[in-house]
């Protein structure tokens, strides 16, 4: 894991998955902009303890690392000199997900994040048309270590969990 950090010239957002190196495609408009909305809805709902972060790699373990879209991670673990998480640090990972990255978004760093126990985690699907973002929050069942659907969100976001949304 550690010379994943120290490759010069990787392409930004460059994922370690299962000891792989994951190029992941430039983002559409839509997802950037969908992004920049949830971190700017999150960090108006913090509470202090917490900290949102858009794309920071999260150490899983010694063979993944995958960057999600937003993380919610504690705030005493922020530092300015931080290029990576782990995911005890993490209590929320989010994944808009994209064309190119939907099976990896839905399938397999769900599984990733709960076996790692992130707490909660959230996909965000794009409509194709001008409709609004559905997303999808989860939250981690410690015995299983998977995550339960709580909720499908169209409209409006209104959570309880990590904190009040």
């Amino acid at each position: 894991m550690e010379d994943l950090f120290t490759l010069p010239d990787l392409p930004p957002h460059t994922e370690l998955l299962d000891g792989s190196l994951i190029f992941v495609s430039p983002q559409r408009d839509p997802h950037s902009v969908m992004i920049d909305l949830l971190v700017a809805g999150l960090r108006r709902t913090a509470p202090p303890k917490l900290r949102v972060r858009r794309e920071m790699t999260v150490v899983l373990d010694e063979g993944n690392g995958p960057v999600p879209d937003v993380i919610v991670l504690h705030a005493e673990v922020v530092s300015r000199e931080r290029t990576r998480y782990e995911a005890t640090d993490v209590v929320l990972a989010i994944e808009v997900i994209s064309p190119e990255s939907r099976r990896r978004d839905e399938q397999y760093k769900p599984r990733k994040y709960a076996a790692s126990g992130i707490p909660h985690f959230w996909l965000v699907e794009m409509p194709t048309d001008d409709t609004h973002p559905v997303v999808r929050t989860y939250e981690l069942d410690p015995v299983s270590d998977t995550y339960s659907l709580t909720g499908i969100h169209h409209k409006r976001l209104q959570v309880p969990a990590p904190f009040d949304v």
